[in-house]
């Protein structure tokens, strides 16, 4: 019980260091724009020379937020790219993967974008944290 709560908790403190949520909407936008491009051809919107970047964005999409995940330090550029494949996708994948991805990965690119690394806990938070701190001491 003592390994599964301290991988919990670890997991919380990684999560908590970068802009979590920014960076797996911004991959799954990304990927929801892909499974799309697989749809029958009479849904497809746009075949033809279009096809290879219709591919390539999405990719980049889910590069960009796997990278906003792993390598936060630079998630301004990332996120900044990741907008703009994201609005790029209204043209080549399905009109941004019918909305949905084109959604995902501008909510996911404006999150990432917005994350501050050092910013101060809010008051609810910080005084459950520091309730759990008096509960541990006490035990």
């Amino acid at each position: 019980m003592s390994a599964v709560r301290d991988l919990r908790s670890g997991f919380r403190q990684w999560r908590a260091d970068r802009p979590f949520w920014g960076g797996l909407l911004l991959t799954l936008g990304g990927a929801e724009i892909l499974l799309t491009e697989k749809a029958s051809l009479k849904v497809v919107m746009h075949i033809g020379m279009q096809g290879m970047a219709g591919y390539l964005l999405p990719t980049v999409m889910i590069l960009c937020g796997l990278l906003i995940l792993f390598n936060p330090t630079q998630r301004l550029f990332y996120s900044l790219l990741g907008i703009l494949l994201s609005l790029g996708t209204w043209l080549t994948s399905n009109l941004g993967g019918f909305f949905i991805g084109l959604l995902l990965g501008a909510t996911g690119s404006c999150l990432a974008f917005g994350w501050l690394p050092h910013q101060e806990p809010r008051k609810r938070r910080l005084l459950r944290r520091r309730r759990r701190q008096r509960m541990a001491t006490e035990v």
